[in-house]
């Protein structure tokens, strides 16, 4: 595995998923971690789990990233680490269904989490990575970011600022030794799809060939990183999906699966 920058590296949305699969590769290349999720008991297992298997030094901090108060608490953690070296910003969900008939606090939420704490701890850290000169930044975002899919209307626009907010933060970091590095994968088992809300979703609409590990993708990430890519878009499929979108034709089929995919 291509080795990340040296230091400390932040997750949030650590628990499961993609997250859990950072954290057991930057473990794994010896690198101590500060792991952010809500679920305290699962965090800790992991916590536990790490420090077992590869002798890292690993801090489980349970924080809820839609509220204000904890997006703070850890702002202020962050910013007194003095070896920092690499901050993902992965914790996300989404919300399926019409805008005007989902819960409108939890689209709300969506903003807070993709797109306030996001930036929040971004900026919280990159004072501290740039006066170092090395360290990167990746923010998990979505092949959903390039494509106008009805039902996912607020969860493709945040993935979309994050894109767009990390390509622009990538071109103000050329020369400081800091990297930043916008992750857009696309159908990746996780518990993403086992929520409440995409209980009407119907895995079966997406073929198979389209989907992808969580440590795929986390592989590539890394991957893409040593390399200085900015934009990273884990597998061959999902580029093409992406290259298609700008065309017509590829748009209106995503309008149609957005339509199609769930039963009710």
């Amino acid at each position: 595995m291509s080795k990340p920058p040296p230091g400390r590296a932040v997750i949030t949305g650590a628990s499961s998923g993609i997250g859990e699969a950072f954290a057991r590769r930057l473990a794994a290349a010896g690198h101590d971690l500060i792991l952010v999720a809500r679920r305290e008991g699962r965090l800790r297992a992991l916590v536990g789990e790490l420090e077992k298997a590869h002798g890292v030094q690993a801090e489980a901090m349970t924080a809820d990233l839609a509220v204000e108060a904890e997006i703070i608490r850890l702002e202020e953690h962050l910013r007194a680490l003095p070896d920092l070296a690499l901050l993902i910003n992965n914790a996300g969900f989404g919300s399926g269904g019409l805008y005007h008939l989902t819960d409108a606090a939890r689209q709300f939420d969506m903003i807070r989490v993709h797109v306030l704490a996001a930036a929040r701890l971004t900026r919280a850290v990159l004072p501290g990575l740039v006066e170092r000169g090395r360290g990167a930044i990746i923010n998990v975002a979505s092949i959903a970011a390039f494509a106008v899919v009805p039902t996912s209307a607020m969860y493709g626009s945040t993935k979309s600022w994050m894109v767009h907010f990390t390509r622009s933060l990538a071109e103000e970091l050329r020369g400081t030794g800091v990297r930043a590095q916008a992750l857009c994968p696309g159908f990746t088992y996780t518990g993403f799809h086992d929520t409440p809300a995409y209980q009407d979703f119907d895995r079966s609409v997406v073929p198979r060939f389209l989907w992808m590990s969580a440590d795929e993708v986390a592989s590539c990430s890394l991957e893409a990183l040593a390399r200085d890519r900015v934009m990273c878009i884990p597998g061959a499929w999902n580029k093409l999906m992406v290259a298609l979108l700008r065309f017509p034709p590829a748009a209106a089929l995503a309008r149609y699966y957005g339509r199609r995919r769930w039963r009710k």
